[in-house]
């Protein structure tokens, strides 16, 4: 292992987490680093286990994958595997890996080591296998830093530079739990994070608040949650933020409409929101995804340093193939560079 840079040389250095080894990430990383796109003023630090990094750049350069980075002149904290793993076949010895690194990841952020944090992506069944019981980095990254995390898609759209967000009011929990962890306070929470992170970027943000039953409840007709819960705390929320733009409950099936065709134009002139609060997962991931797969990068807000990951998963179906594509993990790298400033 090299030895880490002093405080002052670690300007804009990127920590990156090779998440699954029997998944795309050791992979996705290092067609990313040798991306022409990638902002040339990051430094990375791999964590991972170094054997892997050269015997995964030696395959990129076997299957005629140009422009991948040497790993002589990368900066690598090795974490040896434990044993062989199986591209596509996750187990408790790759989930294992996965935690290690991360944990050894976070931990360099939590030392001053490095100012950003970019994670592979990791597979939940096998951190269960190897008994580590999260529902995934997002919750572990909260309980090592005790801090309250978001979790927050965002995008920049190739066609006209407009930043497209998407904040979670609630993760990783299951459909029926969802209505008794809405709460007053929650969503508060959740519009005051959406807010700060969008002012990043614009002054006056314009917020759209997704609605939580088909048609937004239909006045009650459908669902009583706009009616009693959601609508009284925008309400609210609107007197507190007199200068704020802020609609909502949208019913869910049109709330991203406005987004899309944002997403499409090539005009800097739209009417979309600069931020969507979706109530739930999947409400807010599936159009996410659709609208902007490949550039859309997983942030979580509230961390004492700034992480990011690509939206995609470990794609075990085309481990080992060499054959993913790298532009959200070159979307997750910039991100975390330019948020870090």
């Amino acid at each position: 292992m090299k030895e880490l840079k002093t405080e002052k040389d670690n300007k804009n250095k990127l920590i990156i987490s090779l998440g699954d080894p029997a998944g795309i990430g050791t992979e996705i990383t290092l067609k990313a680093l040798g991306s022409k796109n990638l902002n040339k003023k990051i430094q990375p630090l791999l964590v991972g286990c170094k054997k892997n990094i050269y015997s995964t750049c030696s395959n990129l350069i076997k299957h005629g994958i140009k422009n991948i980075p040497d790993p002589i002149n990368l900066d690598i904290f090795d974490i040896p595997l434990e044993k062989r793993v199986i591209p596509g076949v996750v187990d408790e010895y790759s989930g294992s890996a996965s935690f290690k690194w991360l944990l050894k990841a976070t931990n360099l952020l939590l030392e001053g080591k490095g100012d950003a944090l970019v994670t592979a992506p990791i597979s939940k069944i096998a951190w269960h296998k190897a008994g580590h019981q999260f529902a995934g980095q997002t919750e572990l990254l909260g309980k090592l830093s005790n801090k309250k995390t978001s979790m927050l898609f965002t995008a920049i759209s190739p066609n006209n530079e407009w930043r497209f967000n998407t904040l979670l009011a609630t993760t990783h929990i299951p459909l029926n739990k969802i209505n008794k962890t809405l709460t007053k306070k929650l969503i508060r929470f959740k519009l005051d994070t959406l807010l700060k992170f969008c002012q990043k970027f614009k002054e006056k943000p314009f917020i759209q608040v997704a609605g939580l039953n088909p048609h937004a409840g239909e006045e009650g007709k459908i669902g009583i949650d706009e009616q009693n819960l959601i609508i009284p705390i925008l309400n609210e929320w609107k007197l507190d933020n007199p200068t704020i733009k802020i609609t909502g409950p949208i019913p869910p099936d049109t709330c991203w409409i406005s987004a899309l065709n944002a997403w499409g134009s090539t005009s800097n002139e739209n009417n979309a929101p600069d931020g969507i609060l979706a109530l739930y997962h999947d409400q807010g991931l599936i159009p996410v995804k659709l609208i902007a797969f490949d550039e859309a990068v997983n942030t979580t807000l509230g961390l004492p340093f700034v992480r990011t990951s690509p939206d995609h998963g470990t794609a075990l179906d085309i481990a080992g193939k060499f054959k993913a594509r790298e532009k959200s993990m070159i979307a997750a790298m910039n991100n975390a560079w330019l948020l870090s400033q």
